[in-house]
Order: C-alpha cells, then sequence, then structure tokens
C-alpha cells in the first residue's frame, strides 16, 4: 500500500464503481433508492429490472465511447489506450431522469446512418459549421 503507483490504479477502480452505484441511485430515483416490494420474489425482480436497466445503459454509453474514440482516431487525434483505461461506462450525465421526453420517432430514425448509428456530437457540430 505503500506504492503511489499501486494506490492511484486502485483509486481508479473505485472510482469506478462508484460511478457505476451512483448510476444504479439515478436509475432507481423514483422510488427513492428503495426495494418497495413486500415479497421476496417481487424484491427479486425489482433488483433485477434494475440490473438490466444498469446494464442497457452501461452497454450503450460503452458502444458510443468506442464509436467515438475509433472517429477520433480516423481524424489522426491520438486516443491512447492508457487514457481510456481511465474512463467508466457507469456515468448518467446524457440521460434525462425527469419529466417527459416527446419524440419524433420518424425524424430521429431520418437522422441515422446507412448502418443504423446516429452520428457522434462532432459529426453534428461540423454540419451545423460549429466545429472545424
Amino acid at each position: 500500500m505503500s506504492d503511489p503507483a499501486f494506490r492511484r490504479k486502485i483509486s481508479r477502480q473505485l472510482n469506478k464503481g462508484e460511478s457505476l452505484h451512483a448510476l444504479r441511485r439515478d436509475l432507481h430515483y423514483a422510488q427513492q433508492g428503495t426495494i418497495t416490494r413486500p415479497h421476496l420474489e417481487q424484491q427479486t425482480e425489482q433488483a433485477w429490472c434494475l440490473t438490466v436497466l444498469t446494464n442497457s445503459v452501461a452497454a450503450w454509453t460503452t458502444e458510443y465511447y468506442s464509436r467515438a474514440v475509433l472517429e477520433l482516431r480516423s481524424q489522426g487525434r491520438d486516443v491512447s489506450d492508457e487514457i481510456l483505461s481511465h474512463i467508466s461506462p457507469g456515468h448518467s450525465d446524457n440521460i434525462n431522469f425527469f419529466g417527459v421526453i416527446n419524440v419524433d420517432v420518424e425524424a430521429e430514425l431520418a437522422k441515422l446512418d446507412a448502418t443504423g448509428w446516429r452520428p457522434s456530437r462532432a459529426a453534428q457540430l461540423r454540419e451545423l459549421g460549429l466545429a472545424p
């Protein structure tokens, strides 16, 4: 434990775990973070639903992170694997937890590229003339 590099590595992993716990708390906010079902079977179902939702958000975020990294690298930017080791998909900045979201499904589908993916924000900013 006296090795500073080892402590930093442990701290990074703890931060990633805390980030995932914060995401789970945010996703479970509607029930104020409590298991509300009275029976064990229902409690288990509620916990599994939270797990599936958390995994879905993490998988979605990971996929778009990887697409962003590939786009940056294709532009000649250096994105080292060492830097990527510090990133965790367990954040919730891109999620709206409150209110109603009205989605024009046809307009959103029209934004997808030929492979079925949304463009990255950098590509959207370039289209608007706000980025090089």
